[in-house]
């Protein structure tokens, strides 16, 4: 059987091979600390399946507008300008089938073979296969540890070339946790529209963040250069309901709309419902995530940097910790963090991710989005593994 050359681009997600792994592993009654899951731990919130539940008896199960429903659309806008002073419309909405199926759409639908995507590292696993797919070039920007992984647009500007098409940011940051401030955002989204560029702005972590209120790109009025991606997923706890949106022009989004029209068609009737009453109904429920992920933050962090041969900067948002294990990785003669992601699972019975699939060899990623309970019993492995190994 022959395949075509662009599907050898791309390669099976880091982060999904973990999972597998780890399934088959719990599948087989090993007792297992997960902190390779990128998905809250809490369950989506009765109102939501109650929505879900009435558009099944209400027969609320046909196909509906590929772009989404009005209804759903609309509350999508309030519930952003609500939380993050924009003033989107409906017709400046495209709901997705998750978030990755907007990235997916709106890279594809911009970007041609030998175009050039300026993509910060560390990234999240799937910006760089996406690019590669679509013929592009990432274009990686390398940002310092020691500088909480900023981005800055001074940066940005020496990478750019007559080729490139995009920048790509996410703050909060998977994997890191970093936060890019306000100020520097906007920064850098004047950046991008006086080269006359693409800023994507990958914002799915917008509402876990630590310090200061949540804010978007999205508020800046811009329409033009900037395309905002965020869906219901993390914010309500809704992973497998798979529910994505952009926000950003018409134009753009009706290229994107094409390719959904030839691929999934409308996302789920019933999800659709259920998003719409995620974003019209009570938010405390955001709030006491955002706070239980906080008291999480905190310990997992402490706990890492009590271990020797392990540092991590504090995640100003999202679910993440990032330490970064290259002493450890010195001393014991480990290899990667592939190797030690592997051993990890198999000898301390701990799945993590390792930082290859980032862009940094040197560094593990940590979800947090489970109990502290399970925090405390990985701390524990993590250190008794890499103090067995000093013998």
């Amino acid at each position: 059987m022959q395949f075509s050359e662009r599907i050898s681009r791309i390669s099976v997600s880091p982060t999904s091979a973990v999972l597998l792994k780890a399934d088959k592993l719990r599948s087989a009654g090993v007792n297992l600390v997960d902190f390779g899951a990128g998905e809250p731990d809490f369950a989506t919130p009765d109102h939501v399946k109650q929505a879900a539940t009435r558009a099944l008896a209400e027969n609320f199960t046909k196909y509906t507008p590929t772009g989404g429903i009005l209804e759903l659309r609309r509350a999508v806008v309030e519930r952003h300008a609500q939380t993050f002073g924009s003033d989107y419309s409906p017709e400046e909405c495209l709901v997705t089938v998750g978030a990755k199926q907007a990235i997916f759409e709106a890279i594809l639908a911009t970007i041609d073979p030998g175009n050039e995507v300026i993509l910060p590292v560390p990234y999240w696993v799937s910006y760089v296969d996406i690019i590669c797919y679509a013929g592009g070039k990432p274009v990686l920007l390398e940002t310092s540890e020691t500088d909480s992984f900023q981005v800055r647009a001074e940066a940005v500007e020496k990478l750019v070339t007559p080729r490139t098409r995009m920048i790509i940011l996410n703050s909060p940051n998977n994997p890191s946790g970093a936060v890019i401030p306000p100020a520097q955002l906007e920064e850098l989204l004047h950046f991008a529209k006086s080269r006359n560029l693409i800023l994507l702005s990958d914002e799915c972590y917008s509402e876990f963040l630590y310090e200061g209120r949540p804010y978007s790109l999205g508020s800046s009025r811009d329409r033009e250069h900037l395309l905002v991606v965020d869906s219901v997923s993390k914010t309500y706890a809704m992973t497998g309901w798979r529910i994505g949106y952009a926000l950003g022009s018409p134009k753009l989004l009706g290229n994107m709309l094409k390719l959904q029209s030839h691929s999934t068609s409308n996302p789920t009737s019933i999800a659709q419902k259920a998003a719409v009453a995620a974003m019209r109904g009570p938010q405390d429920c955001v709030g006491a995530m955002r706070s239980e992920y906080r008291r999480r933050r905190d310990r997992i962090v402490e706990g890492l940097r009590a271990i020797p041969g392990v540092q991590c900067t504090l995640p100003g948002g999202a679910f993440y910790a990032y330490p970064n294990i290259s002493a450890q990785l010195r001393r014991d003669g480990l290899g990667d963090t592939l190797v030690l992601a592997d051993k990890l699972l198999e000898e301390a019975r701990v799945a993590v991710v390792p930082g290859q699939a980032f862009g940094t060899p040197e560094h593990i990623r940590i979800s947090y989005a489970t109990s502290l309970e399970n925090i405390e019993e990985g701390l524990r492995r993590i250190a008794a593994y890499f103090a067995k190994l000093q013998h």
